[in-house]
């Protein structure tokens, strides 16, 4: 990675944040958030906040999910694509105020609607077609990644920030971030990293990459199948992704790194991670240390358990788990104290409880994982 790159690198968590703020846009139950359409053979969701960069909203998983269901059994759906409105944001993730704002009530009902949607999504009997071009994090990566196609541009834009404001990479971030090559979802979740462009491709969480100009002419060229299948839905995403130009030969970003990667990201505990960066003491490493220690303890801790159990569990058997986590969460200090720091106040310096990793104590992440009995995620 060059200079130019470090440092493009180095100011990325500072805009992170600045995408977050875009979430602080209230929901609404206006039903324009989200479109949902009958064009030939498939069917089409349109996230529709883009003045929210197409943030998820109760209301809006409300609609999806239904929908979903009824073009699975319908006869003359053959294909669901699924994109945001505007050219900045597939879906930059759940509208993380309002939850931060609402009562138990709510977050129970958010969590466990949205990760329902994920499991109906990963599950679905047709082919899916997810066009993330533009940012696309958390809540936004839950309706995308799960599909059997993820289609990036060369704006696409991908991150699971959540150990920032005290939550942890969930929408199915336990089954498919370990699944990723080597320990590379295991770094993406711990330090928020994000990708872009062809990148999103490469590192295996787009199935094809499209030049932008030509986005528009793929989506035409899906709706004109006569019988959509996979097969030749395949063929039609492959033609275009041959034909793509922007970034072609350029090496992963990560590349040069993924040996190491793969060596500081296989310890058993945080402290071991954090204690190989700092042994390193490369200028990459150094910079991921930083990074690592502005983040919530308990998330980083409870992340960690999530990504290596998640990794020989089923996504519903995952879902089940970030469930009873989300519901944690809610009950902790961390997720409102990073919400308030980075989203509301912005003064970017959130008071961690416990404010370290020594005090999250094998105890308190077990206390994480625990069944919730009757009230566990069930599908």
């Amino acid at each position: 990675m060059s200079v130019v790159q470090r440092r493009k690198w180095f100011n990325s968590f500072k805009r992170t944040n600045t995408i977050l703020q875009h979430l602080r846009l209230s929901s609404h139950t206006d039903a324009a958030e989200v479109l949902l359409e009958r064009k030939g053979c498939a069917g089409v969701v349109t996230l529709n906040r883009p003045k929210a960069l197409n943030a998820l909203t109760l209301n809006m998983i409300r609609q999806i999910y239904p929908q979903l269901k009824k073009w699975e059994q319908d006869s003359e759906t053959f294909l669901i694509i699924i994109k945001g409105a505007g050219e900045k944001a597939f879906c930059a993730g759940g509208d993380i105020v309002e939850v931060a704002k609402g009562n138990q009530k709510l977050t129970q009902a958010f969590f466990r609607e949205e990760y329902m949607l994920n499991n109906a999504i990963g599950s679905f009997q047709k082919p899916f077609v997810a066009l993330i071009h533009g940012i696309t994090m958390g809540g936004g990566v839950g309706v995308s990644v799960h599909g059997h196609f993820r289609v990036a541009t060369e704006k696409s834009l991908f991150a699971m920030p959540e150990t920032a404001i005290g939550l942890f990479p969930d929408v199915g971030g336990g089954y498919f971030l370990p699944r990723l090559q080597g320990k590379l979802g295991y770094f993406l979740a711990l330090t928020g990293f994000r990708l872009k462009g062809r990148d999103v491709y490469r590192a295996g969480i787009a199935t094809h990459f499209v030049d932008f100009e030509k986005l528009g002419m793929l989506e035409d060229d899906l709706l004109a199948l006569k019988s959509p299948s996979k097969e030749n839905i395949a063929d039609v995403l492959e033609t275009y992704h041959k034909k793509s130009k922007v970034d072609q030969g350029k090496p992963f970003i990560l590349e040069e790194h993924m040996d190491k990667i793969n060596s500081w990201f296989s310890a058993n505990t945080v402290e071991q991670i954090i204690e190989n960066l700092r042994q390193d003491g490369s200028s990459f490493a150094l910079e991921q240390l930083k990074v690592i220690n502005k983040m919530s303890p308990t998330s980083l801790k409870i992340t960690l358990r999530q990504l290596t159990e998640g990794s020989s569990k089923t996504l519903q058997e995952v879902l089940t788990m970030e469930y009873r986590l989300s519901q944690a969460c809610m009950a902790g200090p961390d997720f409102r104290e990073g919400v308030r720091a980075l989203l509301i106040e912005k003064d970017q310096s959130p008071k961690w409880k416990p404010a370290n990793l020594k005090e999250v104590t094998g105890e308190v992440v077990n206390n994480y994982f625990k069944s919730l009995g009757s009230n566990d995620l069930k599908f």
